[in-house]
């Protein structure tokens, strides 16, 4: 197993598929279909790894065979599962490109130089990018990962630059 900070979350199980084993499988991949591709990928606490195939592409996802996945019952279990690789298998972020993994974590910075929390997560619910952005004793902020926002990535720093719109971050 590689470690935590060493891996990727490249998709997750969506339920099954069929009754012959195979799943639903949602990929988180710029390349969809590339999913099947960076080898065996592992479960979260690494306890179990699957070679996928790809046998259809459906609506938002494909059906896969997950090896070691026999029935419906096995398929079903699954449900929730989210499916890792090690980094190193990963092609290069592009220029403009990051990894969400990369981007969690870092320090959010206004355009001043004035902290307004830490990177908890990145969404994508089909229309670009948010990142949610903790705030110290206030309710969390969901910013649109977008240049005009966004204009600076520092990973080497462990910080953005952020332009947020107007009373986004007022309390």
């Amino acid at each position: 197993m590689s470690p935590p900070e060493a891996r990727v979350c490249l998709g997750a199980v969506a339920g099954a598929y069929g009754v012959r084993g195979e799943v639903r499988l949602k990929s988180f991949c710029a390349e969809p279909g590339a999913i099947a591709d960076y080898g065996p990928l592992e479960t979260e606490d690494g306890s179990r790894s699957f070679v996928v195939t790809i046998t259809r592409s459906l609506q938002g996802a494909f059906s896969a065979h997950l090896s070691g996945v026999a029935d419906r019952d096995a398929a079903e279990a699954l449900r929730g599962t989210r499916l890792y690789a090690p980094r190193d298998r990963l092609p290069p972020a592009g220029d403009d490109e990051f990894y969400h993994a990369d981007l969690i974590g870092l320090t959010v910075l206004d355009t001043g130089g004035g902290a307004l929390g830490r990177v908890r997560a990145v969404h994508d619910h089909g229309a670009g990018d948010l990142l949610e952005i903790e705030r110290p004793g206030a309710e969390s902020v969901l910013l649109p990962f977008t240049r005009a926002t966004v204009p600076t990535v520092d990973l080497a720093a462990g910080r953005l630059i952020a332009d947020p719109p107007a009373g986004l971050f007022e309390a």
